[in-house]
């Protein structure tokens, strides 16, 4: 999810959900080491609880940067072993360390010491001509053995020579029964499985067989979805968060980063997808896209797309309740 969920984009998720844990983009260790970290690792105290996802391979540099994280009180510091982009082949990071387990183990090994925070992996089942019964087990035992006890796993090999970034989400075959044989075999470690998961019906099943879930572009494309996730995953009381309440809740956060200087596209372009599927929601994505990036745009923008979105709704309503009425009067 690198470039996508920023602070902007968790703070807005965490309107929708009290309780899932978000994670960074992930952050390679020389960024974290060298580059701004006042701009790369802050965040707004509302996201907790929130996880730093690391990239590297030098377990010196990653011991550095999840000290550096936790210093930052940030709740986790995951190191991601699943990433197939190219440029992170050539920085030795992401999935290829999937053929280097012992340096992934090294690497966690030297996290786990720095820091007393949870350290946690995000990897593949294999990459390229692995076989994945045999890579990703030898990868967790190896992570156990020194010390992780939280796994994230992508049912999917990624294949490295062939395939670009974005076919590797999709064409790889997923493979949920071999996690869920991970779990039924190390029962003492935390599985989550991430994968091709669109929906938390399909979240609920999965979790009649691991510990978690993990959502990607369905909850980016679709964070609506989230406003349920309290009640129907965690059990919790109350109401599930409409996207209408999310806008209301979020408008703090907003006016807040407007007047520190940030340009109202930041944060709009990760709301797009809130009306997803609803009467509105191409006019939303509309007005936000349009003017959420002139010079000087302002909360008036979200407040027109909002008042827009929600006179289609009526509007829709009405229509809905028109047919009824003429499907009464044809029935007569």
């Amino acid at each position: 999810m690198m470039d996508w969920t920023d602070r902007h984009c968790r703070s807005l998720h965490r309107t929708l959900s009290g309780q899932v844990l978000l994670y960074t983009e992930m952050l390679t260790t020389g960024a974290v080491l060298h580059g701004d970290r006042e701009r790369l690792l802050a965040f707004d105290a509302g996201e907790h609880p929130v996880a730093l996802q690391l990239g590297g391979s030098d377990p010196a540099d990653l011991a550095a940067a999840a000290r550096i994280g936790e210093a930052r009180g940030y709740d986790e510091i995951n190191l991601n072993v699943g990433c197939p982009s190219d440029r992170v082949q050539s920085g030795r990071f992401g999935a290829c360390l999937m053929q280097e387990p012992e340096l992934v183990a090294e690497c966690m090994a030297a996290m786990g010491a720095a820091v007393k925070v949870p350290v946690t992996v995000k990897c593949r089942i294999g990459v390229d001509d692995q076989d994945p019964e045999e890579s990703l087990f030898r990868l967790v035992d190896l992570c156990a053995a020194a010390g992780v006890r939280q796994f994230v796993v992508h049912a999917r090999k990624a294949i490295l020579k062939g395939l670009s970034p974005k076919e590797n989400r999709d064409i790889p075959p997923l493979n949920y029964p071999l996690v869920y044989r991970l779990k039924a075999e190390r029962p003492d470690l935390t599985i989550v499985i991430n994968g091709g998961i669109g929906s938390l019906d399909e979240a609920e099943e999965h979790l009649r067989h691991v510990d978690g879930v993990m959502l990607g572009r369905a909850a980016y494309h679709a964070p609506a979805i989230l406003g349920e996730a309290d009640r129907r995953i965690f059990g919790a009381a109350g109401p599930d968060v409409s996207a209408v309440e999310a806008v209301a809740r979020y408008r703090p956060y907003m006016a807040r980063e407007l007047a520190a200087g940030t340009h109202l596209a930041a944060m709009t372009r990760h709301m797009l997808g809130l009306f997803h599927g609803a009467p509105g929601a191409r006019t939303w994505r509309r007005i936000l896209t349009v003017e959420g990036v002139k010079p000087g745009a302002g909360l008036e923008v979200v407040d027109a797309a909002l008042a827009a979105v929600s006179g289609q709704r009526d509007l829709g309503l009405q229509d809905e309740r028109g047919a009824r009425r003429l499907e009464a009067g044809e029935a007569a």
